[in-house]
């Protein structure tokens, strides 16, 4: 992967920053990434992510607030005990390798000094935290553990002794110039620290004139990230032919792997939420089809009672297995098998009892088909909400969930759920405030807790989607597009042009008797079409905010339904 020794030792220079910093809090990100919580007088607070997932490895100085894993990791509770509170004596790099050497110093449960070291080994597939007692090199634990029979040249276990991984003997990168150096083999082969793309941008410079000097000053000198696609670096990878997009180096460290690592976090925070769906998705589907079938064999109830009246006005035929017989409703011949231990008379009473049977569960079976089908369209709906939603708005799915009883709460995430208004959207638009929600819970807040009777509302056509209401004393046209636009974008038609989005006052709105919760009606309409647009949404969607020209989306009409 891109990020590299070379990048490490740049970003190196701004981690130095973070010595003699305290550390508060520690907290699992994920099952493969810890946050530290820093405190340092004079630059104030900052939190180090340390994420060692094999395909987003990286250490940066985060930005943005994190949701957290409620239950955290055993090597995090290792860490609180262990290096909690305790100070951050100094920072290195392991040569120009992949490695981190966090020195901490902290106290013990007598209050001793002990000195630890945290390695951050940033190495790919084998990316790994390490806490080490210092004055022994011994491992304390990993946060993957590595047993003998998995990796016979190097064991990482507690109580294993530490030891750097073996590496190549390799140029240093001040070392090398073009005098020893091989331009027809890869850099990543002659120099420490050197990833393939970085290999290939430094070779493509050399051939084309650029010096080897210039171009690692320049790698030195850069506080800036520059992507390009998936790939990214501290110098432009020009050899890509691509269009390069230049960030500040943390911020960028910080969301190169954002929405990845947002998908990853929610699946380890509420796996069970998505099999929870998906199980009953599954259940209901099958479901439907078989209670449909008994549904139409039950309309038959009324061939039974046409066979009984028949059998009993002639009830003296013989014994029989089978007898054809008239119909006294349309004169047609009726085909009538019978139990020939039974007389005409009681086989006529069976036919009699299969009619009471079948005139009964028709109206069940009615009644379970079209709560099977409620069921499907609530899961369904349940389903395309959590396919754009963040953690917290998860975690608000799987208390609903929960009240069904579809899914157990744990008491430690019962004890610290947080009461309070839900985690909707919230975007001001002049003298205008937008509200959409994104599960059901939300949708329900902002349409019969938040909204006035003369606010508008909206809901794209055709598509589950989310609750949108506009409270403006004077709705403008672009504030109504843009609510608009916003419903299409919380719901199924995102990727779609021209969705269709209706909207109607609070006042036309009703709740469905019966239904499950985010299900209304509406007594008249007007539909607008509306092309969702990301250059508008998503900065509205991070800022809050959206100004009155930024809400002209194209290709929009509208028409009056009721």
């Amino acid at each position: 992967m891109p990020f590299d020794g070379m990048l490490l030792h740049r970003e190196l220079a701004d981690l130095k920053e973070l010595e003699g910093a305290k550390i508060g809090k520690i907290q699992s990100l994920s099952e493969e990434e810890v946050l530290l919580y820093l405190h340092k007088n004079g630059t104030g607070s900052r939190k180090l992510a340390l994420n060692v997932h094999s395909n987003t490895c990286r250490v940066y100085v985060a930005q943005k607030n994190k949701d957290v894993l409620p239950n955290p990791t055993g090597f995090v509770m290792l860490l609180r005990k262990r290096i909690g509170q305790g100070i951050i004596e100094s920072i290195e790099q392991m040569g120009y390798d992949r490695i981190l050497r966090f020195h901490i110093r902290a106290c013990n449960e007598l209050s001793d000094y002990v000195e630890y070291d945290l390695y951050a080994e940033l190495m790919g597939k084998y990316a790994n935290l390490v806490l080490v007692d210092s004055a022994t090199q011994t491992i304390l634990d990993c946060l993957k553990r590595i047993p003998v029979y998995e990796n016979s040249k190097r064991l990482l276990h507690p109580g294993a002794l530490y030891g750097l991984p073996e590496k190549p003997k390799r140029l240093l990168p001040e070392e090398a110039n073009e005098s020893n150096l091989d331009l027809d083999v890869p850099l990543v082969k002659q120099i420490e620290g050197f990833s393939p793309v970085l290999s290939r941008e430094f070779l493509y410079r050399m051939k084309n004139g650029q010096s080897y000097g210039e171009i690692l000053n320049e790698l030195m000198s850069s506080d800036s990230l520059w992507r390009a696609d998936k790939e990214f670096h501290v110098l432009p990878l020009l050899h890509l032919g691509q269009t390069l997009t230049e960030v500040p180096l943390m911020s960028g460290l910080e969301t190169q792997f954002e929405s990845d690592e947002v998908r990853l976090r929610i699946s380890q925070q509420c796996g069970d939420v998505f099999k929870a769906v998906d199980r009953e998705l599954k259940k209901l589907r099958k479901k439907l089809p078989r209670l449909e079938e008994q549904l139409e064999s039950s309309k038959e109830y009324d061939r039974m009672r046409q066979i009984g009246d028949v059998l009993f006005a002639n009830v003296h035929l013989p014994k029989s297995d089978h007898v054809r017989l008239e119909s006294f409703d349309d004169g047609s011949m009726l085909e009538i098998d019978l139990d020939p231990r039974y007389s005409i008379k009681d086989n006529a009473r069976l036919y009699y009892k299969k009619y009471r049977k079948l005139k009964r569960g028709q109206q069940i079976l009615e009644e379970q088909v079209e709560e099977c089908r409620d069921q499907l369209e609530y899961f369904e709906t349940l389903q395309e909400q959590l396919a754009y939603c963040s953690a917290q708005d998860v975690l608000e799915i799987r208390q609903e969930l929960a009240d069904q009883k579809i899914v157990r709460l744990h008491q430690t995430a019962m004890r610290r759920k947080k009461k309070g208004a839900p985690n909707i959207v919230q975007i001001r638009m002049g003298d205008a405030m937008i509200y959409a929600g994104k599960n059901n819970i939300q949708n329900n807040y902002i349409t019969w807790q938040l909204a006035r009777r003369g606010d508008l509302w909206f809901h794209v056509k055709d598509y589950h989607g989310s609750h949108v209401v506009l409270q403006s004393e004077h709705p403008t046209e672009a504030q109504i597009r843009f609510a608009s636009m916003l419903a299409a974008w919380f719901s199924k038609g995102r990727q779609s042009s021209s969705v269709p989005v209706d909207y109607t006052t609070m006042s036309q709105l009703k709740k469905v008797p019966g239904k499950g919760p985010g299900f209304v009606t509406m007594k008249s309409f007007k539909t607008i079409y509306i092309d969702p647009d990301p250059a508008i949404i998503e900065p509205a969607l991070k800022t809050g905010t959206v100004q009155e020209a930024d809400g002209n989306p194209v290709h929009d009409t509208e028409s009056d339904r009721s």
